[in-house]
Parts: structure tokens; C-alpha cells; sequence
């Protein structure tokens, strides 16, 4: 009573349906999981907010199944119950002999204590990041299987990433052409040590739902029980996946799936310089083709990704409502909410979070401007590469830029290679998730003027996906190379590289600060700089 009444909740709530029915669906997900093999042995762990419309989301209370105890006879009243920050209102009563006592759980540092820091403190300093940084709204401790031997394929990765699979798309923020990436963290003889690894893996990987632990298992979160669950069966079958896709000798990462490549190249590899006129010889003393044209990614490429992120994103979000009350009943507004319309339309058939209705346009503009704000916030947060947003960024944008509210910024290395280029006779084109008109004006506008004049066109989405080896075909079409291979393409994006190769392209890949990390053995050539181009 004393400790209810200290967290601000009366014994009658503590004792009322919202709690009783959380605790009950914690038991029946925890029978569920033991099923699945996920929970066996009395590993593993469910915690969960309680939901209540009537109280702010970070004040819900938590249920926690405890740890040590056979989780497929779990009942209600065996729960514990957690304030928001963590500290313990309610614990079960030991059950008798043979039964061991309850205890809370050392599973993650989501949820522990130890001798030395409360339970409270530790929640607070990671569930922090779970539930409040992430908005979780339960989190899922498995030790299925699969969650342990896909982080056995490669002792030494830090990251586990699998592309062009179906149930990609039901990983939140992610589609059938995204590569997902789950940062992989070392194992420790106690789970209460696994606090600053845990976190530093959280705070590197903003998109991530979900991190491994080697040899251990997997921890998954979403904003709901109902996300957090569908989430985690995704996960388990996208490991086991890679593990079959492995066993074929196959390679879950590349949009082929192909077979695995070996190779010993370094990430910092730029030893020879890699000519665009004439052949050479490539570090394996093999001659390489003479190029004909570039193709040159944007972000992490030519521009930093700080650019886009911290510079474009936010204007385009903090601009979008405004965009579209002075322009709503032009055509090129008009046509950009239908755009959207349609992909909403297809997002919420797929289920994705953040997606809502947009009405049509006799409920009212206000009305249809409020969702295309609502939805366009929702995919610029999940980084989501499809036209229809990018056509809206596109028009956002180019008011900035013609009020000088905005100037590109492009590496030092870019203006002189460009130039250099252009003089030697070699076309330069541009390929990026972004709309050939924010392309246009980033290259029309940047610290160095104008670099348009060097470059002989744009492609973007219209013509594929950039994961995709059809769309780097559509290019050599349009572009009409007999032979690919006179094609170079560079990028920051090992996906994008993987497709372009299979397309029969030359593929570089651009190491800039800020860039993504490279998969171990990526085989690809890189440069730090256009110089060395």
C-alpha cells in the first residue's frame, strides 16, 4: 500500500482491469513464446506498459514477467509490478515447494537490478532508451534458436543485415528493398554487464527495433505489445532465413542472394587509382575497362549526410504544412497529394506504423493537410526512399533555395572533379533517391556555384529502386552503353554497389565521415576522396 501510494497509484488501480488485463496477456504471451522455443529453460523475458488512454504513455505503469521461473506456467498474480521509473511496486508471492521464489529479472539491463544499483536506476538509465527515446510500448527478451546461432555465422560482425525479403516489411520503417541492419553486441557471464553495450548499441542505431547478443539472443521493442510481437516473429524467421540462405552458401545481405563471396579487401583499400579514360591495372593486376560515363550517388557521396539530415530533412518537416496551405490548389500540389494518397493507401495495406488516411479533398483542406503533415513526418523519420515523398521534399526545397534559405554543400574534392571530368570528355550523371528536381537545385546551389553545368543528367526513383540491378539496367539503356562495365557507379551504399555490379557496372564505394560502416569482406574498391577517381 505504502509503495503505491508513493508512485502516485491507489492500491484500487494497482488491483483494477487495466493491470489484471496486462498481466494476464503477459502470461498468455509468455505460454505463447515457450511454444515457439523462445522462452524455454525459464530464459527469456516479456515486459509491458500498461495501456490506459487516460494516462500519458511515459507514466504508464510496467509489468514484468520474473525471471528463474517455468514461463509456461506463469500465472497473472506472479507479475511484477513496475512504476514508470522503474522502481518496484508489487512483487508476486513465492509459490511453494518445489517452486523456486520469483525474482526480478537479470534479463537485459532493461529491466535488473543488482547488489550495487537498484532496479529503478537501471531502468531508468536503459529503458530509458526503450521506452521513452523509442516509445516502446513493451519490450521482448527471446533465446530462441535462431536469434543465437545467426550471431555465430560470423564471430566477428557487429552487424547482422539481410535485404530483399518479404518479411522485411514487417520490421518497422522498413520495406521489401531495405536492407535491415541489427547491431550485434558481445555476451557477457552476467546480464546485468551487458548495461553500456546495450545502450551505445541503441543510441548508434536509431532505426534499429532489435539488438543481438552473441551467443545469447535477441532483445526486440515496438511502440505496442501488438508491434513488439509482430516484430519479434519477423526477426526470427528473417534469422533462421539468413542461417538456411547461409547453410545454401548463399548471401542473405546482397538483393541477389547470390553465392557468398570471400574476399580479403580492406574497407580503406584505395591503393591504386582507378582510371576513367583509359585501362589499367586493378590491384589484382587486371586490366580494367576504359569508362565512359559516371554515375555518382548523392548523400554520403558527393554530399555529407549532415546535409540532408540536419540541414534538408528538418526544413522540409518544419515547412511541409506551411508548403501546402500557400499551394494546395495548384496542380503540382495536387498531383504531390495524390502521390502521397496512393502510398498511404498501400502502406496501411502493408500495416506500416505512422501511416493514416488521407481523406479526399471534398472533407475539407484542413483536414487533408493535417494527414500529408502526419504521414510525411512518420516517413521522414523512418528515412523512407519512395517518390511520392521526394517529389513533395522536391517543391519544399526549392522555395528555400529561392529564398536563400537554403544552400547545398558538396565535399572540397567534388567541384574539381567534376570540372576535371567534364574537360576530359566524360559524362557525369546523377543517380539518387531524391527528385530530379532536388537534384537540380542541390547541384545548382551549392558553396562551389553552380555545378550543373558539368553534369548531363539526373535519374531518381522513376526509374527503380537504387537496391535493385533492373534499375542500373534501365540506366545503360537510357545512357546507351553497349557494355555496362564502361559504366562507373559510385556510392555510399553497399546495397546499391551490390545491384549495380550484378547489373554489370564498375562499383565503388565512397568512404566519407559520417558514412554507414561497411559489412566484413565487402569486396569492393573504395575512395576517400574524388581525387583518387
Amino acid at each position: 500500500m505504502a509503495a503505491a501510494a508513493m508512485t502516485g497509484f491507489p492500491q484500487a488501480y494497482l488491483e483494477g482491469k487495466e493491470v489484471k488485463d496486462t498481466s494476464s496477456l503477459v502470461t498468455e504471451l509468455c505460454r505463447h513464446f515457450y511454444t515457439q522455443g523462445w522462452v524455454s529453460g525459464t530464459g527469456g523475458s516479456i515486459t509491458m506498459k500498461v495501456h490506459d488512454a487516460s494516462i500519458p504513455k511515459p507514466d504508464q505503469l510496467i509489468i514484468m514477467s520474473p525471471s528463474g521461473v517455468q514461463k509456461e506456467r506463469m500465472q497473472p498474480e506472479d507479475m511484477y509490478i513496475l512504476s514508470p521509473n522503474g522502481s518496484i511496486i508489487s512483487a508476486p508471492s513465492p509459490r511453494p515447494y518445489p517452486n523456486k521464489p520469483p525474482k526480478c529479472t537479470d534479463c537485459a539491463p532493461l529491466f535488473m537490478k543488482n547488489r550495487r544499483l537498484s532496479l529503478g536506476k537501471r531502468l531508468r538509465k536503459l529503458g530509458y532508451k526503450a521506452y521513452e527515446m523509442r516509445n516502446a510500448g513493451a519490450v521482448i527478451h527471446s533465446h530462441g534458436m535462431e536469434s543465437c546461432l545467426v550471431t555465430m555465422l560470423n564471430p566477428q560482425a557487429k552487424e547482422f543485415r539481410i535485404t530483399h525479403m518479404e518479411m522485411i516489411k514487417g520490421i518497422q520503417g522498413h520495406g521489401y528493398y531495405d536492407e535491415l541492419v541489427v547491431p550485434v553486441i558481445e555476451n557477457t557471464a552476467y546480464e546485468n554487464e551487458l548495461t553500456d553495450s546495450l545502450t551505445k548499441a541503441i543510441e548508434a542505431y536509431p532505426k534499429a527495433t532489435a539488438v543481438l547478443v552473441r551467443n545469447h539472443g535477441v532483445y526486440i521493442w515496438g511502440d505496442s505489445w501488438i508491434h513488439a510481437k509482430t516484430q519479434a516473429e519477423c526477426y526470427h524467421y528473417l534469422f533462421e532465413a539468413a542461417i538456411k540462405l547461409h547453410q545454401l552458401g548463399l548471401d542473405a545481405a546482397t538483393p541477389e542472394h547470390g553465392p557468398i563471396q570471400r574476399h580479403t579487401h580492406s574497407q580503406n583499400n584505395t591503393s591504386t587509382k582507378l582510371s576513367v579514360k583509359s585501362g589499367v591495372k586493378d590491384s589484382q593486376n587486371q586490366t580494367e575497362p576504359p569508362r565512359r560515363c559516371i554515375v555518382l550517388d548523392i548523400e554520403g557521396t558527393t554530399t555529407p549526410i549532415t546535409f540532408v539530415t540536419d540541414v534538408l530533412f528538418p526544413y522540409a518537416r518544419e515547412n511541409v504544412g506551411k508548403h501546402l496551405n500557400l499551394t494546395y490548389d495548384t496542380a503540382e500540389t495536387q498531383e504531390d497529394i495524390k502521390l502521397l494518397r496512393s502510398q498511404v493507401e498501400e502502406d496501411l495495406r502493408q500495416g506500416l506504423t505512422g501511416a493514416v488516411p488521407i481523406p479526399h479533398a471534398n472533407e475539407g483542406k484542413d483536414k487533408v493537410i493535417a494527414a500529408v503533415v502526419s504521414n510525411v513526418e512518420a516517413m521522414i523519420k523512418a528515412d523512407r526512399k519512395i517518390t511520392a515523398l521526394k517529389e513533395l521534399q522536391g517543391h519544399i526545397w526549392r522555395t528555400g533555395f529561392e529564398c536563400n534559405e537554403l544552400k547545398s554543400v558538396v565535399f572540397e574534392d567534388v567541384a574539381e572533379a567534376l570540372e576535371k571530368w567534364h574537360s576530359s570528355g566524360i559524362k557525369v550523371y546523377i543517380y539518387s533517391s531524391g527528385s530530379r528536381l532536388a537534384q537540380r537545385l542541390l547541384f545548382g546551389n551549392t558553396n562551389y556555384g553552380d555545378l550543373r553545368k558539368y553534369l548531363s543528367g539526373f535519374f531518381d526513383t522513376t526509374i527503380g529502386n537504387k537496391k535493385e540491378s533492373k534499375s542500373y539496367k534501365e540506366i545503360t539503356e537510357t545512357l546507351g552503353v553497349d557494355d555496362p562495365s564502361e559504366i562507373l557507379f559510385v556510392t555510399d551504399v553497399y546495397q546499391e554497389a551490390t545491384a549495380a555490379r550484378a547489373a554489370g557496372l564498375e562499383a565503388v564505394i565512397s568512404i566519407r565521415p559520417g558514412n554507414a560502416s561497411l559489412p566484413e569482406n565487402h569486396g569492393f574498391k573504395t575512395v576517400t576522396s574524388f581525387s583518387q577517381i
